[in-house]
């Protein structure tokens, strides 16, 4: 999903290492909501409004 706003707002897109490494930690025991927010969010960007997007968004899906 993230990939799709390449352009608006955000430089480039999530990498496929990213969510693995998502992915890693949810089968770790991690909850899926935290596992993006580090994995993915926090990776992107450090700007607050483009961060609380991204965490909308995975908030959105778990």
């Amino acid at each position: 999903m993230t990939r799709n706003l390449k352009g608006s707002g955000l430089e480039e897109g999530v990498s496929t290492c990213r969510l693995v490494h998502a992915a890693k930690l949810m089968e770790s025991g991690v909850e899926p909501v935290s596992a993006c927010r580090s994995a993915v969010a926090q990776a992107l960007s450090d700007a607050a409004d483009v961060l609380a997007a991204v965490n909308e968004l995975s908030a959105s899906l778990f």
